[in-house]
């Protein structure tokens, strides 16, 4: 039986990374090397302060509003979410523009279907 919501819960954080479709491969080893595992990987489509890629054919200029990106979502314990953080920076950088974003969530509970685990012990 899943146990009542009312238990205090760790405190967790959700890391939600936008990046180049070439660095999604670095950036999950090098967190897989470091004992980060547990993630979703998803394709999505997006532009930032660029407003997409210009690029030139011999008609002219055309833009490509949104490039494709990949979106990596973890749960980690807030011990860990720097550490996260700093891999996804260091392995997903180009120090071109639309190397993508990072975004970090408190996340008040996970729980393991299978298992009804709670907490750190339901990642």
């Amino acid at each position: 039986m899943v146990k009542q919501l009312t238990e205090r819960s760790t405190k967790m954080k959700k890391i939600e990374a936008i990046v180049r479709e070439e660095k999604v491969h670095l950036v999950k080893n090098a967190l897989e090397e470091k004992g980060f595992i547990s993630m979703t990987v998803s394709d999505v489509f997006g532009r930032g302060r660029q407003k997409g890629l210009a690029v030139k054919w011999r008609s002219g200029e055309h833009r490509i509003e949104f490039l494709p990106k990949k979106r990596l979502e973890m749960v980690v314990d807030d011990r860990d979410a720097q550490d996260v953080i700093d891999t996804i920076c260091e392995r997903g950088r180009t120090g071109e523009a639309a190397d993508g974003k990072i975004f970090i969530f408190p996340v008040e509970q996970a729980i393991r279907v299978r298992t009804g685990d709670r907490g750190l012990q339901a990642l």
